[in-house]
């Protein structure tokens, strides 16, 4: 059955209402729903606010380095360390490493760039930050409900965002209603606030409806993926953050490492690679496992535990390719629009920021009377404040890159470092971006094949060991909810022109391509996705489109 016949048959669905509700309880949306709290505390006043997140719990989604910058943190609670906020590790050190096959060569610290710079940051576990985050919205009384996955945006007669509707529960592989069947509930607002992540499912939408991006760069991305260890007490060095350029990439692909000592004797690493790659052979997991084996990685790890895997796509950041970010009923906070500052490898300080400024308009606006129109006030508030001060003094970091890793590392340098010391704070020109990544994928009989070394599971793993630690988890009688707009494409297409490229770009081996019948055909192992959203970015025909599965499905991070 399609969604309108069962709605038509299971319908209407129960409607809730609310002053605003909010796509997402991640940093952006849970500071969303704390500042609009806090506003109306200190108005007087009421606003009746909603959070609706996809997984089993806030934070339980959340996947990220990370080191925190808490200037925004401060803002929304200047009193977080009395408050127990889990910013227990303040960073001791910044290495910067160029990495060749086996050895690697220190940035000196008179030497680097100020975006390297992490004096004052917190090493963090962002999974453990978001949980406490929900915990203080929900002691200001805003309503959470985890596990509800926002599958559909609700339109006015006027064209203006009405609010959501979350997913069926319940629906066979088949598409049919089963017996523990339960349609999906209406949340209309005054304003729907959408704080999905990088590359948001329904972000996606209003992005393309309203036109949000005309005029504007190439909004592109990059997968991360990371890893939690458990180390040896005498390999333990809290605080010391490394971040790596060089090998293993070739200079046809833009990527480097990261590796964080946390408080307790944890390591947090893991790798980040453009998604605008040429070549199909590539596979950012791969990559990952093999960075692992440098001898100035593998000397942080060796003799510890593998504790926890994810993999998450995230916005390469240039303010140039950042959308408008409200339309008529709502806006886009965090990294669904596009707010992170690549150059710093920062995004949750920049997700609180956006999501503080959102709150302020909303407010604003609903105690005026106001509703469904467009909250102007939020991007004049970003304009006038300092998180777009800071992304513009690094908006060319990316773009750099883009011509090759040679000008990236030059004019990191050169803006970063060198003009600074003359007094020049913002550089004075601007680069654009026009090419989407998918567009950049070349045929794979143009390109050299990769030969991975073979996992030995003490240092490197293989994909399925590694969703196994996400605890990754998926309704397995539900449909599928990666989708295919053609299903010949990928064989047709894919498989005979780039050799495939999604059973390597994926990490966590949902695509497959398999031999039946002496035809080949591509199996979706949907129940492995950790819904880093890489295959919806990556695919080269954009055939594939990732939707959201049934609420609390996808991974369950812990300590990431």
């Amino acid at each position: 059955m399609t969604s309108e016949e069962i709605l038509a048959q299971f319908g209407p669905r129960e409607a809730m209402e609310y002053d605003v509700v909010i796509v997402g309880g991640g940093p952006a949306g849970l500071a969303t729903a704390i500042r609009l709290k806090q506003l109306a505390t200190e108005k007087g006043s009421e606003v009746n606010v909603c959070v609706l997140e996809k997984g089993s719990e806030p934070g339980a989604h959340i996947l990220s380095g990370a080191v925190m910058d808490p200037r925004a943190i401060t803002e929304l609670f200047p009193n977080w360390k009395e408050l127990g906020a889990p910013l227990n590790q303040p960073v001791t050190g910044d290495d910067l490493l160029v990495l060749s096959e086996t050895g690697a060569q220190r940035t000196p610290d008179w030497l680097m760039p100020r975006n390297f710079h992490n004096e004052g940051c917190y090493v963090i576990s962002l999974g453990a930050v978001t949980k406490w985050l929900g915990e203080q919205a929900e002691a200001l009384g805003v309503e959470i409900f985890p596990g509800f996955a926002a599958a559909e945006v609700l339109y006015n007669d006027d064209g203006s965002v009405k609010g959501v509707a979350t997913g069926n529960l319940g629906v066979g592989k088949d598409g049919e209603p089963m017996d523990s069947f339960q349609i999906g509930m209406e949340l209309h607002a005054k304003y729907t606030v959408f704080a999905e992540g990088a590359r948001g499912h329904l972000g996606k939408q209003l992005i393309a409806k309203y036109k949000l991006d005309e005029g504007k760069d190439a909004q592109t991305f990059a997968i991360g993926i990371k890893e939690l260890w458990e180390v040896p007490a005498d390999k333990a060095k809290p605080g010391l953050v490394v971040h790596t350029a060089g090998w293993p990439l070739n200079d046809d692909a833009f990527g480097g490492g990261f590796l964080y000592h946390l408080e307790g004797n944890k390591v947090t690493l893991g790798y980040v690679i453009g998604l605008d790659y040429q070549n199909p052979w590539l596979s950012p997991f791969e990559e990952m496992q093999r960075w692992k084996t440098h001898p100035s990685i593998k000397a942080h790890i060796e003799g510890g535990k593998r504790l926890g895997y994810g993999a998450r796509a995230l916005n390469n950041g240039t303010p140039q390719a950042l959308p408008k970010t409200v339309f008529p009923g709502g806006a886009l906070v965090g990294c669904d629009a596009g707010f992170l500052n690549a150059a710093r490898i920062k995004g949750s300080h920049a997700a609180i920021k956006s999501g503080m400024l959102c709150a302020e308009a909303a407010f604003e606006a609903v105690a005026a009377g106001r509703q469904s129109d467009e909250l102007t006030a939020f991007e004049t508030g970003f304009k006038a404040s300092w998180l777009h001060e800071e992304l513009w003094t690094y908006r060319n970091f990316k773009n750099w890159f883009k011509k090759s890793p040679l000008m990236g590392k030059l004019m990191t340098g050169v803006e970063h470092w060198f003009l600074p010391k003359v007094g020049v704070s913002v550089p004075p020109w601007t680069l654009h971006n026009t090419v989407k990544d998918h567009t950049k994928l070349r045929p794979a009989a143009e390109m050299p094949k990769i030969a991975y070394p073979k996992p030995d599971g003490v240092i490197t793993f293989d994909r399925l060991s590694s969703v196994f630690v996400s605890n990754t988890n998926h309704e397995e009688q539900q449909p599928a909810h990666l989708t295919l707009k053609d299903a010949s494409v990928p064989v047709k297409i894919n498989l005979a022109k780039y050799a495939g490229p999604e059973s390597r770009y994926c990490p966590a081996g949902v695509y497959e391509f398999v031999e039946k019948d002496g035809q080949d055909q591509l199996v979706i192992n949907a129940q492995n996705c950790v819904h880093c959203k890489t295959c919806d970015i990556k695919d080269p025909t954009q055939n594939i489109v990732w939707v959201t599965p049934e609420g609390g499905g996808g991974p369950n991070y812990a300590g990431m």
